[in-house]
Formats: structure tokens, sequence, C-alpha cells
């Protein structure tokens, strides 16, 4: 008798949490359904105000370039590089991508890359975050796991910041997060960082751009054990007049790496 009225006292208190807990639970999801409804109904209020601010910007166009030299490292030779974006407001969706024309461009060792990302930007700031895909060509495996000796999907996560218009510095951290190309041998993450600083300039009708940029650390994708810098980069762009009514940008960088005591020199044209 004893240890049922213990056992009875101790499934009332049960009873009266549980009654507590629903009853907290219910006002709390009364309350989220009356913000919902607040929020839709202003949304709904606002709409017409936000379309007549907000419009679509459509970004398309191709990059030929005599090679492809990614932050001081050179990734393929000559190379078509597409690119479309679309933007609304301060957000941004894209694409960019890269595939050699060396004769070698339709087999295993010809170079395919395919990146996606989604940026915003306000008051100077940017955040960015990029799924790179570079395993090439017939690698497949896009939509699962990679295979042995490929890295897949990385994902990178970068920040920004452009100083005003007066002195338009442009300082950038971009880490890589996750994947498996990004691993050290002991299995854990290197968080391959790369951290830039560019400067653009004009000088007559030339754009001008100067950066330099290093990894802090171990780095797997940029191959290095410690503080190294692995880019140094002039570069200019230009539009070259063709006649009146046409004219085609052009650009050439010399980029080296101190890293590798390497040395590029590219130049490409853009087609929008």
């Amino acid at each position: 008798m004893r240890y049922y009225l213990k056992f009875h006292n101790h499934k009332s208190i049960i009873l009266h949490y549980l009654t507590s807990l629903c009853i907290m639970i219910m006002k709390i999801l009364s309350f989220l359904r009356k913000a919902c409804l607040s929020i839709i109904l202003l949304s709904l209020l606002s709409a017409p105000e936000a379309k007549a601010q907000s419009k679509v910007e459509i970004d398309l166009g191709a990059d030929i370039v005599s090679g492809y030299v990614w932050r001081g490292s050179k990734a393929a030779g000559a190379s078509v590089q597409p690119f479309i974006s679309a933007s609304i407001s301060d957000f941004t969706l894209g694409a960019w991508g890269s595939s050699d024309i060396s004769p070698n461009f339709s087999s295993s060792e010809g170079y395919k890359e395919v990146n996606f990302y989604a940026s915003y930007s306000v008051a100077g700031f940017g955040l960015t975050v990029t799924d790179y895909w570079w395993d090439g060509n017939e690698a497949f495996r896009y939509f699962s796991s990679p295979a042995n000796g490929y890295s897949g999907h990385m994902l990178e996560g970068s920040l920004a910041y452009t100083l005003p218009d007066s002195f338009p510095l442009t300082l950038s951290w971009n880490t890589f997060f996750l994947g498996k190309g990004n691993k050290k041998e002991n299995g854990k993450n290197s968080y391959s960082t790369y951290i830039e600083a560019a400067y653009p300039f004009t000088v007559r009708d030339v754009d001008l751009k100067v950066a330099m940029g290093f990894s802090p650390w171990e780095s797997i994708i940029y191959g290095t054990t410690s503080f190294k810098f692995t880019n140094i980069m002039l570069g200019a762009s230009k539009r070259l007049k063709i006649k009146d009514s046409f004219s085609l940008p052009v650009f050439a960088n010399i980029i080296t790496n101190p890293s590798t005591e390497d040395i590029n020199f590219v130049f490409g044209i853009t087609i929008k």
C-alpha cells in the first residue's frame, strides 16, 4: 500500500508537469502563429513597394585565357571560363566554371571545374559561400561521395571589406571549412586559408590592380606547411577599340608565387 501511494504521488506530480508543459507549448505555438500571421500581413502590405524597388540583374559572359592561375597556382593551360549570376538588392547567386582547350580537353587529363556561390554585400562588407568542384573530366560522382583520389565538393567561406572610394583597398579572408580534399593525412581538416589585400587604380585609360595574398598556416589546398606568401599579382585591363561601335575587353596579369618560386603571365579576353 505504501509503495502504491508513493507511485501514485509520483504519477500525480508527473501528470501535473506534463499538463503544465502542454499548456506552455500551446501558448508558444499560439504566439508563433500570431507572429507568423503578422509577418505575412506585413510582407503583403510592403510587397508592392519592395517589388518596385527590387530588380533582378543578370550577368552572363565568359573569359578566354591563355592560362588558368588561381591564387598564385597554375591549374590549367588555355581555358574557357563561363560565368553567370543573378542579383537582387544585396544578394547574388552565381556559377563559374573553367574547361581547358588543350588537345586533351576531352580525356580524363582535361581540366574541368564548376563552382556555385551565394553572396551578400552591404556597407562595404561582402560575405560569400562557394561550392568548389574541380575533380575534372571522367571523375563523375558529382551528386555522390567522391571516389578514391578525388576531392569532391569543397565549401569555402569568404569575408571581404572594401574601404571607401577615396582609398578602395579590399581585404579578404577565405577559408575552406568542409570537403575531403581539404583534409590532412591524419584525417583532420586543415582549414586551408587564403588572405589577400588588393588595390585598384587607373593610369590613363588602363585599369590596374595590385594584389598580395598568403596562407597563414599549414594548408592542403595551397600546399604550404606554415605561413607562406602564395600570390603577388599585377593586373591590367582595358577595352580595346575595334571600331566605333565595338570594343573588346582585354586583360593581362603577371602572377608570381613566392612559395613555389613560380611565375605566370596570363592574357585574356572577356565576352559579354
